[in-house]
Order: C-alpha cells, then structure tokens, then sequence
C-alpha cells in the first residue's frame, strides 16, 4: 500500500494520470469501505485542493454523508433533490458551471461555484455519488466527467 501521495503540476489530464494509479494502490486489497472512500477523497484533495470533495452514500432511500474533506456539509440529500439527488435519481454525471443557476442546487457552503456530481453503479443501482465542489466557476469539464468515473470504478462494495 502506497503512504505517500506524489502531487503533480501539469495539465488537469496529467493530474489524473498521476493521481489514477496511486488511488489504485491505496485502495487495492484493503477490503474497508470507509477505509477506501477516505482515502480517495484525500488524494483527490491533495492534488487538485478543491473546496469540497466527498462521498454520499445511499441509505434507507436517502444519500447519507460519507468520508470527505472541506467545510461541514448537508448530511442527508433525498433523491432528485439538488446536484447529488439528482445525478442519483437520473444514474448520470451532472456537471454544473454555475451552482446559482441549477434549479433546487442546496447550497452547503456559500463558497461552492461550480460542482461535478459521479454516481457509483453496481448492477444498475446507484450505491453512491461522489460529489465535488470548486470556489471558481465552470472548475469541471469532460476531462473531469472520464477521470472521476474511472476514479468511482476502483471502489469494492462488499
């Protein structure tokens, strides 16, 4: 198991080639959910430093807060509400440029702008979303979509 994070500077694309294959490492073998989720969500915030990298978790019908790492935030989402909700309800991506102009966005932090939301998908369920949040508009793109799915597809639920 790698300890030590090797942060790159480059293009957001080599960040991920980077980042990708030591998340691999730290993950692979260690059987623990929350284990697993912790350390994505540093590894990810390590590199890119944004304002709010997270997991929800589905439970009892509600996204319920998982490991993350920036300010304190919403603790439980329901389905088709908000950026999670609804990357939940619909089992897709959804990048947002502009928080303030998604309809129903819940504003944990008054500092997010811009948001990327990946829904994790076993068997055609949604177990999941890692939810992302940058202070600058428009912070996520295609490049981000590829690399965070990828990213969720390393994550073992037993």
């Amino acid at each position: 198991m790698a300890e030590d994070l090797s942060i790159v500077q480059g293009t957001k694309e080599e960040k991920y080639q980077s980042v990708i294959p030591q998340i691999k490492a730290l993950v692979e073998g260690e059987p623990d959910l929350v284990a697993n989720l912790a350390n994505i969500v540093a590894a990810l915030m390590e590199q890119f430093g944004w304002l709010w990298v997270g997991f929800y978790l589905v439970k009892e019908n509600q996204l319920v807060l998982a490991p993350f790492q920036g300010p304190v935030a919403c603790t439980r989402i329901r389905k088709g509400r908000g950026v999670c909700g609804t990357s939940w309800e619909k089992a897709v991506t959804v990048i947002v440029p502009d928080v303030e102009k998604f309809p129903g966005h819940i504003a944990c932090s008054s500092k997010s702008r811009s948001e990327i939301v990946v829904p994790i998908i076993r068997g055609n369920k949604v177990m999941g979303v890692l939810d992302v949040d940058s202070d600058q508009l428009a912070a996520f793109d295609e490049t981000d979509k590829h690399f965070l799915e990828e990213i969720v597809d390393l994550i073992i639920f037993e």
